[in-house]
């Protein structure tokens, strides 16, 4: 008889999605708040939505040194027993466990960066069961060619130490990360500065501190470099929060939160939730775990949207779907409701098209497809529509 081989899915084939620690826990995280975080993915069905990767963010490690082999040394007291426990623990769950680097002498926050031992850490990962590496890039060189070659330096110890590791480039999107990340080795990468829990920014005029509404410009022109094996990272999800996490911000409302995850997804940026998920309640886990929104990210098409019209604040983002229909994210910027409205040809469709238009959010068909149409939308709000062609 003759042997069945069946193809090993490859990394990132759609936008990757978990959870990550530096949100909610920043330098304070441990082992016990991961695992607890992997048993919640589970007792919630995260799991079952399709979140899978268990991120640990900056400072786990002792903050001065490196041991006498060179290796990095999981803090004694947040990490007792090491970090292969972590990993092996959220394996045993049926979920991939991330880890935290930087391209740089020193991460962000201070601790033993990689730049110099890439192979050596890559190699140590693959030992503790790393599946996941988020790799920053402060204290590093500014010029776009420095941060190439960093990149690829990680990407090719990635790529030989042995074990499938997803490389998320964090590079926040400065050196135009979608023109080479790639090939540098990266699945991911970033698109945008830090976001913040906040509707505006926290710190205007840089890269730090965005808020919901100005993160998503950053991916205005980007959508022809996202699709299967590698996506535009428009940074962790802040829904949740409620103005408690680590990073700075008053927090957003429910319907701010309901835009980021509405444009987050139309737009195929990979989702890791930031809050504790230990105490989420109904209406984040609503927004968490909408299996219809959840789609639209992860349709096997891979196609990112695109930004089709816009008038002031209201605008039409467009993204084609597998099936052949069509996802619309209707977001309205501005401070009070307002119509948002179009026809059939400036989405792409013919007047005389047949299908249904049905409201991701409230789950129900709300209008035969029509050559014209009007939708009330709530201010800082998305209305997330899939278009059904027959």
């Amino acid at each position: 008889m003759e042997k069945q081989h069946t193809e090993k899915k490859p990394l990132a084939s759609t936008p990757p999605l978990g959870w990550n620690s530096w949100n909610m826990f920043g330098p304070k995280v441990s082992a016990d708040a991961v695992c607890e975080m992997a048993d919640i993915i589970i007792r919630t069905s995260l799991k079952e939505c399709g979140y899978e990767y268990v991120v640990i963010d900056d400072c786990w490690s002792v903050k001065d040194h490196r041991d006498g082999n060179g290796d990095l040394i999981p803090d004694p007291e947040r990490f007792s027993g090491g970090i292969k426990p972590v990993a092996d623990y959220v394996h045993s769950k049926g979920l991939k466990f991330g880890i935290y680097s930087d391209a740089a002498e020193m991460t962000c926050a201070g601790y033993p960066g990689s730049y110099g031992f890439e192979e050596q850490d890559a190699a140590l990962w693959a030992s503790w069961g790393v599946d996941f590496l988020k790799y920053d890039y402060c204290h590093a060189p500014s010029d776009q060619a420095t941060a190439i070659e960093r990149y690829t330096r990680m990407g090719s110890a990635l790529q030989n130490c042995g074990r499938d590791i997803l490389f998320s480039i964090c590079e926040w999107g400065g050196r135009s990360p979608h023109l080479w990340a790639r090939q540098a080795g990266g699945q991911m990468w970033r698109a945008t500065g830090d976001v913040v829990d906040s509707w505006t920014n926290t710190l205007s005029g840089t890269w730090w501190g965005l808020g919901i509404d100005a993160a998503i410009d950053r991916a205005a022109n980007l959508h022809e470099y996202a699709g299967p094996g590698g996506w535009n990272d428009m940074d962790m999800l802040i829904i949740g929060l409620n103005g408690k996490g680590h990073v700075p911000g008053t927090g957003a409302s429910y319907l701010e939160y309901q835009t980021q995850m509405s444009m987050w997804s139309i737009l195929c940026s990979p989702l890791m939730i930031g809050c504790d998920i230990r105490s989420m309640s109904t209406e984040t886990a609503g927004l968490l775990m909408n299996r219809e929104v959840l789609a639209i990210n992860q349709d096997p098409l891979g196609q990112q949207a695109a930004r089709i019209k816009k008038t002031g604040d209201l605008e039409i983002w467009r993204k084609r779907l597998e099936d052949g229909g069509l996802a619309l994210a209707l977001l309205n910027r501005g401070s009070t409701g307002a119509e948002i409205s179009f026809k059939a040809g400036e989405i792409g469709l013919l007047d005389g098209s047949h299908g249904v238009i049905r409201d991701l959010w409230k789950q129900e068909d709300v209008a035969d497809f029509q050559p014209s149409f009007s939708y009330e939308v709530r201010p800082h709000n998305t209305a997330l529509l899939r278009i059904s062609v027959g």
